[in-house]
């Protein structure tokens, strides 16, 4: 289970607490000195400010001071009753700035001028705590600035399930009509896969309303509702057309656990055995996923692999690390470093990832035995398959192996843009996300936050299942291996007149575009 990832969040921050102060051994470092007054006081820190140099109370004096506690146990944490204390609006506002002041990589740049009593709740307050500041290309600088209940944080990350039906969409930019909204994968066993539906099959209608061309404003909350159900049970029906003819799906959602490896196989061709597999999320399960994929690849005698990772918008990292280490092998490296974070001037230096070679143990059921020597493949390239959707640890596994000269060949579309990440930070039953580090290379390299260029760009072909060698990237894939020709530029496979898969991006929420980083940390 994911849980065994993490330390409880007292004990990871006064375990970071100590690293910071010089005292305790191994632990990673996201606090200042400023973070505790009395425990760093030795070290002559003359306490925390603002950007503005307003002094504010250190965070771990105002955390889990809440308006309204909770009480009982914590699901999550062994049924261990909440940290929660009676505290006050004011309290959680003050703790929120403290804490972005503390630890977010922009901290300079977040306006000074912002008022907290000008915002309704903690949330909204956080939502403003961010740089305004804008990339190259023009994009928000920070796009990835969120925030989950903890309640449905943990069974996220904890349990490795999705509400839903089991499918993942793409769908057309938002405001164009008509909409276009297309499964791009289904998992087995879903609701979605019990009702018969699969990959192509496009959504024209939702509880007997017009999906395609509805702008009533009552008609969107309820396509919101059944496309995001916010709990088991509820009965929603779907409409699709797949080849000219209707099909019709009531569904009913349910917690649905997704396979994060899926697809393995090999390919022949005429210059050797290509392996293949589908990668979806760097989760708990994905470690003994990826080592019986790389096994049975190994075993197979692959001389090439197609990871196919254009829905993975990330996990964990270490499994990231883990599976560039498979791919490439000790030889290239050893001694080398997969990730590098680089944080605020508040933080003291991470210590740099690895590639590991042998397994963290993410999953104590039915998982990898921690310590266990990982299969490796020794390859000198890998081609993968992207998309805007490919995100995070996908990307660092493209920066990192970039970063010790394996030749990284991106089929399909620039990647979305993320080398930075998160510490996870629950606080009177909501967990903040704000960007904390930017992760670099063994060459120092992780400037990308406008995505990673694809070497071929060719569109998602939603005609074809993941996994045949026919479908659009793949088939690119392999073509570009022997040739080093990319195809003639791609624009999309028309499912029926008027869909044109180019414009078609993956939709899912945020916590799907981050990485686990260490024993209790996020990108």
């Amino acid at each position: 289970m994911l849980k065994q990832a993490y330390l409880p969040f007292t004990a990871l921050w006064f375990a970071l607490l100590l690293s910071a102060c010089g005292g305790g051994g191994g632990g990673t470092s996201l606090s200042s000195c400023s973070g505790n007054a009395a425990a760093c006081a030795a070290s002559g820190s003359a306490g925390n400010g603002t950007s503005t140099g307003t002094a504010l109370a250190p965070s771990i004096t105002l955390a889990n001071l809440c308006q309204a506690p909770r009480v009982g146990g914590d699901p999550f944490n062994k049924n261990l009753a909440y940290p929660d204390k009676p505290g006050s609006l004011t309290t959680e506002k003050q703790w929120l700035r403290s804490w972005i002041d503390e630890t977010y990589l922009w901290y300079k740049e977040v306006p000074a001028s912002l008022n907290p009593d000008s915002y309704a709740n903690p949330i909204a307050y956080f939502d403003a705590l961010k740089t305004p500041e804008l990339t190259a290309s023009g994009k928000a600088k920070d796009r990835f600035h969120f925030t989950y209940s903890s309640a449905e944080w943990d069974a996220i990350s904890q349990q490795g399930v999705e509400l839903g039906y089991g499918i993942r969409w793409s769908r057309s930019a938002s405001g164009t009509f008509p909409r276009k909204r297309v499964i791009a994968t289904v998992e087995l066993g879903s609701p979605a896969d019990k009702a018969g539906l699969r990959r192509g099959d496009q959504l024209t209608t939702i509880d007997s309303l017009d999906y395609l061309n509805s702008a009533v404003a009552a008609d969107i909350a309820i396509f919101n509702q059944a496309l995001f159900p916010e709990k088991t049970g509820e009965l929603h029906t779907f409409v699709f057309e797949r080849n000219g003819s209707t099909i019709n799906a009531p569904m009913v959602a349910e917690n649905v656990a997704v396979a994060p490896v899926q697809n393995v196989k090999t390919i022949s061709t005429s210059s050797g055995t290509v392996g293949y597999l589908t990668f979806h999320e760097h989760n708990a399960n994905s470690e003994k996923g990826l080592v019986d994929a790389i096994t049975q690849l190994k075993t197979a005698g692959v001389t090439d692999l197609v990871l196919d990772v254009r829905y993975n918008g990330g996990g964990l990292l270490y499994v990231a690390s883990e599976l560039a280490y498979m791919i490439a092998g000790p030889t290239a490296t050893a001694g080398k470093v997969f990730e590098q974070a680089q944080f605020n001037d508040k933080i003291r230096p991470d210590p740099a990832t690895p590639f590991f070679a042998t397994a963290i143990g993410f999953s104590t059921t039915q998982g990898v035995p921690k310590g266990s020597t990982l299969p490796y493949l020794g390859l000198k390239r890998v081609s993968l398959l992207t998309s805007a959707g490919t995100c995070s640890a996908s990307e660092a596994i493209i920066n990192g192996l970039q970063g010790i000269d394996i030749e990284v060949n991106l089929i399909g579309a620039q990647t979305c843009g993320k080398p930075y990440g998160f510490y996870p930070t629950p606080n009177c039953g909501t967990t903040y996300f704000a960007i904390q580090f930017k992760g670099v290379n063994n060459k120092g390299f992780g400037d990308y936050s406008d995505g990673i260029a694809a070497t071929c760009n060719v569109a998602d072909d939603f005609t074809r299942a993941l996994g045949d060698p026919t479908e659009g990237q793949l088939a690119a894939a392999l073509s570009y291996r022997e040739s080093k020709v990319c195809p003639a530029a791609s624009v999309g496979v028309n499912l029926q007149a008027g869909y044109a898969t180019q414009n078609l991006r993956l939709v899912r929420p945020a916590a799907k575009e981050i990485a686990i980083y260490g024993s209790g940390s996020l990108r």
